[in-house]
């Protein structure tokens, strides 16, 4: 018995310090923190190629690890991750790293109010901080429209679908206005009903395998054409 009280108070004080790590790392900061410190010793970071986001990219490595392995293109997602989350870890998960070009992928837990309210202003403005922070430190833009999702299984109360067309209209007219390049895999991906089409979602928000397949040709074609664009050509 008292082995047992052992193991629950130990359990209990386990969950307290995960709490408390979680409070005092809010976006994260130490989820690569030893991965970026390997890369920053390294010379050989030309056409260095970045993937920020949130589990869309996190779990493309999952899916694809050969696309990522076999390009030595480094990703920088976390699962449930928020713009402003991705804002704050910016600068030691991308401009440190000295990439060529990041990819930006974000904005749709931000709809899903996964760290609060989100209006479609402030995801859209979280985003091209991002780009704006990527562009004054030399490197290339790619700016993703947000995938399309017809619900939330954790947050069955909200209607993503208006909130990502209009971020998606927003962040397209920014990134052509700015000589950025935008990467559009909504179409490709949307049904009739605005949501991820079933053949490439494993669920209404995430891609299966069928659905990384279909994006990595469009990363592909949008980072070769990016890394062959003249970066101060506006």
């Amino acid at each position: 018995m008292r082995i047992v009280n052992v193991l629950l108070l130990f359990l209990v004080v386990l969950e307290y310090v995960i709490a408390q790590d979680y409070d005092q790392d809010w976006p994260n900061l130490n989820r690569y923190k030893n991965e970026n410190a390997k890369l920053i010793l390294t010379d050989s970071n030309k056409n260095r190629i970045v993937f920020m986001g949130n589990s869309i990219t996190e779990e493309w490595k999952r899916f694809q690890p050969e696309f990522f392995s076999d390009n030595k293109y480094i990703n920088r997602g976390i699962s449930g991750q928020t713009t402003p989350q991705m804002l704050i870890r910016f600068r030691p998960d991308v401009i440190d790293l000295r990439p060529t070009a990041v990819v930006i992928l974000a904005g749709i837990n931000d709809i899903a109010e996964n760290t609060g309210p989100s209006t479609v202003k402030m995801i859209a403005g979280n985003i091209i901080s991002m780009a704006e922070l990527a562009e004054s430190n030399g490197i290339k833009v790619i700016i993703s429209s947000i995938l399309p999702a017809s619900g939330f299984s954790w947050r069955p109360i909200h209607d993503p679908p208006p909130k990502i067309l209009a971020i998606n209209m927003i962040i397209k007219k920014y990134a052509e206005k700015n000589g950025m390049t935008y990467l559009d895999y909504y179409s490709s991906m949307v049904n009739d009903q605005e949501g991820l089409k079933k053949e490439y979602g494993l669920d209404e928000v995430h891609p299966n395998k069928k659905g990384y397949e279909i994006m990595s040709i469009l990363v592909e074609k949008a980072i070769t054409e990016t890394l062959s664009l003249d970066h101060n050509k506006k």
